[in-house]
C-alpha cells in the first residue's frame, strides 16, 4: 500500500496541497486520486501483455500520455493525428483498440 501511495505522489503530483482552503486541498486530491485510478485501469485493460504492463504511473504518463499531438474534432469523430516520430506509435494505437473494444465496468 505505501509503494502505490507513493507512486501516487510522486508520479501524478499528487503531494501538492499548496492551497489555503481546507476544500481546495481536498478537491485537489480527489482530482489526484481520480487520475490514479483512470492510469490503474489503463494498466489493467490497455497495456496486459505489453512491456509497459507493470509501469509506474508516472512512466505511463511520461512515455504514452505526455506526446504531442494533433486533434480535429468534427461533428461525427475526434481524430488525432500523432507525430510519425513517436517510438510507442503502435503501443498506442494497441491501447487504443483494446480500450475500445473493452467490456462497461458493472456498477
Amino acid at each position: 500500500m505505501e509503494n502505490r501511495i507513493k507512486e501516487q505522489q510522486l508520479g501524478l503530483f499528487a503531494d501538492r496541497t499548496s492551497c489555503h482552503a481546507f476544500g481546495a486541498n481536498q478537491f485537489r486530491l480527489l482530482l489526484h486520486s481520480a487520475a490514479y485510478v483512470l492510469i490503474e485501469r489503463l494498466r489493467t485493460l490497455g497495456l496486459t501483455g505489453t512491456h509497459m504492463a507493470r509501469a509506474q504511473a508516472g512512466t505511463i504518463r511520461t512515455k504514452l500520455l505526455k506526446i504531442g499531438a494533433r486533434l480535429i474534432c468534427s461533428v461525427r469523430r475526434v481524430v488525432l493525428h500523432l507525430a510519425t516520430g513517436f517510438p510507442l506509435q503502435s503501443l498506442f494505437r494497441r491501447v487504443v483498440a483494446r480500450l475500445r473494444g473493452a467490456a462497461p465496468v458493472p456498477t
